[in-house]
């Protein structure tokens, strides 16, 4: 944890808080000078065994049934599967076309169009490097969100740099599009369109579907970042007019270093290789597939498949249970995203008057992350949150609670106990919250600067 100081200047008394290490630090200094010293260190806290997970936005536990599905070809079954020439080759390659049959099953595809990569950060490089190079002699524009991956914007800046013209549109409050800017933002020199489908962040779903109908119907490609989607909301290539879709495996209780790509064979959609080798995957990724992982990720796919329906239903009540325990018992308390429209299984909650990190370390027997972004220098609010308008002040003390497959109802009301008790602690020790409490409007103060 980086070492970092925040000073808030207020007129009759100021409030230091120092984070040192995995340790916190409060003192308050009052206008007659006599000095009130709170402390509260975490490390006298020792959580028995290890943290809770509550971070499935950042990675899945891999399910023991994908382990099991892996184990032969992590021992026996270690032929290549591009040996044309024997058995064991023949039987590996045999298992990577069931899993990609099985990626293209859940998503409504040809298996054909299925083309596997290391990862969703991969398979965006892909679609947003690859139809930007390959179109790029005729049409040199690109669409994306403000509140894109890192990959996709860093991907969209990198061809900004190769004389590209990219524009980045904003969101409403609730983390949504307008359908009327994108149709706006068109051009005929626009060559793709890329939207993720569930922000990672804040949870947030794109009307899916209306995007990919408008973008049929201006002849423009349209590719989403389906990394955090896949396998827990209902998706369909045809229905939706989706060109490319990028997937991981795991976010989706599967292996890590394994994701896929979608691109569309008709109409067809083509693209230039960002890495040279072999021919393999139709020559737009070359490279000895890795087995094992490939096996795992269809096996993955296989299940959400299966169990996509009741998943849902399952965090859905977790969502609302995690929820209604944390914003029943705390005021002041700001959903980031609309719920109507977001993932139920990624919860991005505000807590007034707290610091993010605080919280986090305070929390440190529950594996959570924070909307923040922790740099060496300063604290830097998210930009997904300053995008959709939230303060800054509320974008510091953000958290985001991930919920899965296998979080159970007693983790999250532990989780919910943990919340309650910190907040409540944290802000005791806060003179803005003191203010708040005796009605005064914060924001009408005139801060000073020490």
């Amino acid at each position: 944890m980086n070492l970092s100081i925040l000073r808030l200047g207020i007129t009759n008394n100021f409030f230091r808080q120092t984070r040192i290490s995995q340790s916190v630090l409060y003192c308050r200094y009052s206008s007659s000078g006599n000095q009130k010293l709170q402390q509260f260190n975490i490390r006298d806290e020792v959580p028995d065994g290890r943290p809770l997970y509550l971070d499935a936005q950042a990675t899945t536990s891999l399910d023991p049934r994908v382990l099991d599905t892996m184990m032969p070809f992590l021992t026996n079954f270690y032929g290549n599967p591009h040996s044309r020439t024997h058995y064991y080759g023949w039987e590996t390659e045999t298992a990577v076309e069931k899993a990609r049959s099985d990626i293209a099953n859940l998503i409504g595809a040809d298996p054909k169009e299925i083309i596997f990569t290391s990862g969703a950060t991969e398979s965006n490089n892909i679609a947003v490097k690859g139809v930007g190079r390959f179109y790029g002699a005729k049409k040199k524009h690109i669409i994306t969100t403000q509140t894109e991956h890192k990959c996709v914007l860093d991907s969209c800046r990198a061809l900004e740099g190769e004389g590209f013209k990219i524009t980045y549109l904003p969101v409403d409050k609730s983390g949504l599009i307008s359908l009327e800017a994108l149709d706006k933002a068109i051009t005929p020199e626009t060559s793709l369109v890329s939207i993720m489908a569930v922000n990672n962040e804040i949870g947030v779903k794109q009307p899916m579907a209306d995007i990919g109908k408008l973008c049929r119907s201006k002849k423009v490609f349209f590719h989403t970042d389906a990394a955090q989607a896949v396998g827990k909301i209902p998706l369909n290539v045809n229905d939706m007019n989706i060109d490319l879709m990028s997937i991981s495996g795991h976010k989706i209780y599967g292996p890590k270093g394994i994701g896929a790509i979608y691109i569309r064979r008709r109409p067809r959609v083509r693209v230039e290789a960002i890495q040279s080798g072999g021919g393999q995957e139709r020559g737009i990724r070359s490279g000895t597939l890795p087995a094992p992982l490939v096996v795992g990720l269809g096996r993955a796919c296989e299940i959400a498949q299966k169990e996509m329906a009741y998943d849902h239903k399952r965090i859905e009540y977790l969502s609302k249970r995690l929820i209604d325990g944390i914003m029943g018992q705390l005021e002041h308390v700001v959903r980031n995203g609309d719920p109507e429209t977001s993932y139920p299984g990624c919860v991005n909650l505000s807590f007034a008057f707290v610091e993010g990190e605080s919280l986090l370390m305070a929390l440190k027997d529950v594996a959570l992350s924070s909307g923040s972004a922790c740099t060496s220098a300063s604290l830097e609010p998210s930009y997904v949150l300053r995008a959709i308008g939230t303060d800054e002040d509320l974008a510091h003390s953000s958290i985001r609670f991930g919920l899965g497959r296998f979080t159970t109802d007693e983790e999250v009301d532990y989780t919910i106990d943990k919340t309650v008790k910190h907040v409540s602690r944290l802000r005791e020790m806060s003179p803005l919250w003191e203010m708040v409490q005796e009605g005064i409007d914060i924001k009408t103060i005139q801060w000073s600067q020490h």
